[in-house]
């Protein structure tokens, strides 16, 4: 008998999906739900429990490593004047997952197989480069805190590099929990994030922050210009461009009837209760890193040096702890972070690359491709970063660049499905909801442009350098332009006037 082939493949004349069929969570409904008419059923907490888990899942990217560091830098450097742009962060990343959900309830295909079928080859291959690039400098950031996390924890005893090994096998855990189905995975990351709640609560209920000032620093809009470094960075790290592929997939994990549209709107609404109530939480742990460090470090001759790698030894110094050394807290709500979004990087991971590029692979292969793409970037971070951790905060400031640079190739995309006809049907945006989310989606696009090119000013010099950048930057703003006009009027006109010049000019 011959043996088996290394890698186990699906046939090939099949498309590559989110879930298999038998994978999905059944979600029941009655005989009398089943009928006809236009209204939903009445609210049901059995259903909202069926439905929750991939806004769970989804808000922990709200959560990860390079959060929390902008969390605590931008609580040291401005106190609690930048709490409101947290809250409103929050709710325009919210706005972004909504869309992404409705996205793949509707279309029953989620946002990298959607780009395959709506853009030219050489655009979809781009999409997926950027898409990698922004997964890879997104996962090095969260295997770094991770190892962090664990250094702290072993008292110094485990380095950096030792510490990314171990996180590295978080994906054998994920292959492990996924064979045992998605509710088993999904209680899982339950367990994380009650660990980082648990965690910054504790923490915030031995620095005790003022509850007035958090009051008036979520209510009421104050920017100085020596804080606009920090706003730029809480609001450039809440959107992560594999998080808006993740969210469109992970609805897929339920059975709701895909032909039935009262289905699919109730999916869309216990979908979007579940996903608002992730994000409060998420905004509430948020808030406690922020206001600890507020509380602790703003005004002081530390608040400019505080980063994740030294956090822990200043809030042990500062609070120290009663019952238990803050530095322990704050590394096991260190370690669930990057734990948790170590794991759901590789999730999303085998979603984008089996969408953009069909792989017949199963997604076993793809996790531990996809594993493998940040881990040996993370060594050689962590073997340097040892003995320079001086540099991490230049590092993070360029992985967190390098993620803002590939903010629209995500936004741009969505924007465009969510309003065919073609792909949503009846649920489709309409017109207003498509100028609320052009805006935003627009001021998202500026502020991160703004911190791209405030780094590029810092730390690109030379006159060779600048002009190669700018041959960049003019490619990277014309792919931008053709994926916000493509398939449109003015892209159909454009094309014909281009050829009408080339045939005249022949």
């Amino acid at each position: 008998m011959a043996s088996a082939p290394l890698l186990e493949i699906r046939s090939v004349d099949e498309d590559e999906t989110a879930y298999d069929y038998e994978e999905k969570v059944v979600i029941s409904v009655s005989d009398r739900e089943d009928e006809g008419g236009a209204s939903l059923p009445p609210f049901s907490w059995r259903k909202l429990w069926q439905f929750t888990g991939p806004g769970f899942l989804m808000c922990i990217a709200f959560l990860d490593p390079g959060n929390l560091e902008g969390d605590l830098q931008a609580g040291a450097a401005a106190g609690y004047s930048l709490l409101w742009l947290l809250f409103w962060s929050t709710a325009m990343g919210l706005l972004v997952q909504l869309l992404s959900a409705r996205l793949g309830v509707a279309s029953g295909r989620h946002l990298a197989e959607l780009c395959r079928e709506e853009y030219p080859r050489w655009a979809t291959v781009a999409l997926w480069l950027m898409a990698e690039l922004a997964l890879i400098g997104a996962d090095i950031q969260e295997v770094i805190g991770s190892s962090i996390a664990i250094k702290i924890l072993s008292g110094g005893v485990i380095p950096l590099w030792a510490g990314v090994v171990i996180t590295a096998l978080d994906c054998f855990v994920f292959l492990f929990l996924e064979n045992y189905g998605v509710r088993k995975l999904e209680a899982f990351f339950a367990v994380l994030i009650t660990t980082m709640a648990a965690s910054f609560a504790i923490m915030f209920g031995q620095a005790k922050p003022s509850g007035k000032e958090l009051l008036i620093g979520i209510v009421v809009p104050k920017l100085s210009t020596s804080t606009i470094r920090q706003a730029v960075g809480i609001v450039g790290c809440i959107i992560m461009p594999h998080n808006v592929f993740l969210h469109s997939a992970l609805v897929q994990s339920r059975k709701v009837g895909n032909e039935n549209n009262r289905h699919l709107r109730e999916a869309m609404r216990y979908y979007s209760i579940e996903s608002t109530i992730a994000l409060v939480l998420s905004f509430f742990i948020n808030v406690s890193v922020t206001t600890v460090f507020a509380k602790g470090f703003y005004g002081t001759d530390m608040a400019d040096t505080i980063g994740l790698e030294n956090a822990g030894q200043f809030l042990q110094e500062k609070y120290g702890g009663a019952l238990f050394p803050i530095l322990y807290i704050w590394g096991i709500g260190l370690l669930a972070s990057g734990q948790s979004s170590t794991i759901t990087g590789t999730y999303a991971g085998q979603f984008i690359m089996g969408g953009f590029l069909n792989l017949p692979l199963k997604k076993w292969i793809r996790s531990v491709i996809t594993r493998s793409f940040a881990i040996v970037p993370a060594m050689i971070v962590a073997l340097w970063f040892d003995s320079e951790g001086s540099a991490m905060d230049i590092l993070n400031e360029s992985l967190n660049v390098l993620q803002s640079i590939q903010i629209p190739f995500a936004l741009i995309p969505l924007l465009t499905m969510v309003s065919k006809e073609q792909i949503m049907g009846i649920f489709k945006i309409g017109p207003f909801m498509k100028v609320v989310t052009w805006i935003v989606v627009g001021f998202l696009i500026i502020i991160n442009g703004y911190l791209l090119l405030d780094f590029l000013s810092a730390e690109v010099h030379g006159l060779l350098v600048n002009s190669l950048l700018s041959v960049i930057v003019v490619v990277y703003i014309m792919f931008i332009v053709f994926l916000i006009i493509w398939r449109s009027s003015l892209y159909t006109w454009l094309t014909v006037t281009i050829s009408k010049s080339i045939c005249s000019g022949n």
